[in-house]
């Protein structure tokens, strides 16, 4: 369905892989989260040769979305400046539930946001990650459940989330949703296209039908399939988080192959146990078979940007930001490194 690649022990298909990267290169390109301002983790990114830059609201605070072109360019100079790409904008888009629910006023919103494509076209940034999540978002019911040697992760609980007042969003029908996301992508992916921008449609978090009864779509490898079949682009992907991938019933390695190069951004991270109930792990001791996910990427030629994601809180940090403090990603960058190196 979608393009997939299979590298094998062939030499001419090893050499032709070689001449694309390098000896001892990998395609994967390294990321981090970090502020839009300098501080030391943008010298600890650049320590440990990461050269690529996510900017994200829970470094930034969540009401920033409304960019300019002159705050956006400013902000990628800066980074260039450092010797760091600006890579991705992640969350932070001025993408309101008027547009996830088809409501009055969408196509204002909607014009908004091909503002905002343009000119983070104009200002240098490849990839937008958004969600399709209404009303509500990233959902996480624990935040000091505690794993190796005494460390932090979050964790969900459905039966946590049950029960509250009736909202907006109960009403909201799945059919709605699906009308919603195929007017916006229609109205938009031309624009991403000629702004040279890459969409990436992040998965449901936690990747259930519903949570609170408010309907999802991206929560299945079938649904991501109707979804890309909308607007048959490159710049119409998938934002690979394999945490959510992984509690979907497709294996992680099965699935990365399968979208081949319509992931356009990914999300290194694991957890354990169902969509229902699970916890965030360590990279390196959750269920999936990591080494095999990373040859999966490999396989498929991914040359995009990949962070570590929701990682551990770790001695010394007082676990204010859950799943985004430094010690847990400096951790998680060395472990992804050596598995490029393995695979």
């Amino acid at each position: 369905m979608y393009k997939t690649f299979f590298y094998s022990n062939v030499p001419e298909k090893q050499n032709d892989y070689i001449s694309k990267t390098g000896p001892g290169k990998c395609m994967v390109d390294l990321s981090l989260i970090l502020p839009p301002e300098p501080d030391d983790r943008w010298q600890l990114a650049k320590q440990m040769g990461v050269r690529s830059a996510v900017v994200h609201p829970l470094e930034i605070g969540d009401d920033q979305s409304e960019w300019t072109y002159d705050q956006l360019k400013g902000m990628v100079n800066w980074f260039e400046d450092a010797g760091i790409s600006l890579d991705v904008l992640e969350g932070s888009v001025p993408l309101t539930d008027r547009i996830r629910l088809g409501q009055d006023g969408r196509d204002e919103d909607i014009e908004n946001f091909k503002r905002f494509i343009r000119d983070v076209g104009a200002a240098g940034i490849p990839v937008v990650c958004y969600d399709w999540m209404a009303g509500i978002r990233w959902a996480r019911t624990e935040a000091h459940v505690e794993s190796r040697g005494g460390s932090l992760v979050t964790g969900y609980d459905d039966e946590k989330m049950r029960g509250g007042p009736k909202t907006d969003y109960t009403d909201v029908s799945r059919d709605q949703l699906w009308d919603a996301i195929e007017y916006f992508l229609t109205e938009v992916v031309p624009v991403a296209e000629e702004a040279g921008v890459k969409l990436a449609l992040h998965p449901a978090d936690p990747p259930k039908e519903s949570v609170r009864g408010v309907p999802r779509l991206a929560y299945s490898v079938e649904n991501y399939d109707r979804i890309l079949d909308i607007v048959d682009s490159e710049h119409n992907g998938v934002t690979f988080c394999q945490g959510n991938f992984s509690l979907m019933d497709t294996p992680v390695p099965e699935a990365i192959r399968h979208f081949g190069d319509r992931i356009n951004f990914a999300h290194f991270r694991d957890v354990e146990g169902t969509p229902e109930r699970f916890v965030e792990t360590w990279h390196d001791d959750g269920p999936t078979d990591m080494q095999e996910a990373m040859a999966a990427f490999e396989d498929v030629g991914f040359d995009g940007p990949m962070r570590p994601d929701h990682v551990p809180t770790m001695a010394g940090e007082d676990n204010s930001n859950p799943g985004y403090h430094t010690k847990g990603r400096l951790f998680a960058i060395g472990y992804m490194r050596g598995l490029l190196e393995s695979v």
